[in-house]
């Protein structure tokens, strides 16, 4: 129900733009989110928003570099990465929450999510 896409080989230091669609949603947004996994590592939270405040959340590795956006009539939400390092390569998922919690860093909190799309960052 999530689509995913925007990875891709990129050099160190540049930039891409990943985005996530939710086309003919029947469900409720709470937030949605990106997490990424790395070879061999664990699943890690990136960013999240909430949907109809725009609160926004990121991981400490990547404030300063990376930012999310939505777009609520388009029901899609965006990362913008910049300065990439090689630290950032790994699979991206996006990810959708539908009512609150406390936290919007836990992956299990989540309830829908795209199939991913590889970033790949070469120094």
């Amino acid at each position: 129900q999530l689509q995913a896409s925007g990875g891709g080989l990129v050099q160190a230091g540049g930039s891409l733009r990943l985005s996530c669609a939710a086309p003919g949603r029947t469900f409720g947004i709470y937030a949605m989110a990106w997490f990424r996994q790395a070879p061999e590592k664990e699943r890690e939270f990136v960013a999240a928003i909430t949907w109809s405040g725009g609160a926004l959340y990121y991981a400490d590795s990547v404030k300063g570099r990376f930012t999310i956006s939505r777009d609520n009539a388009k029901n899609t939400a965006s990362l913008q990465m910049n300065n990439l390092k090689d630290e950032d390569t790994g699979v991206y998922y996006c990810a959708v929450k539908r009512y609150y919690s406390d936290t919007l860093s836990s992956s299990t909190r989540y309830d829908y999510w795209g199939q991913g799309t590889l970033v790949t960052v070469s120094s």
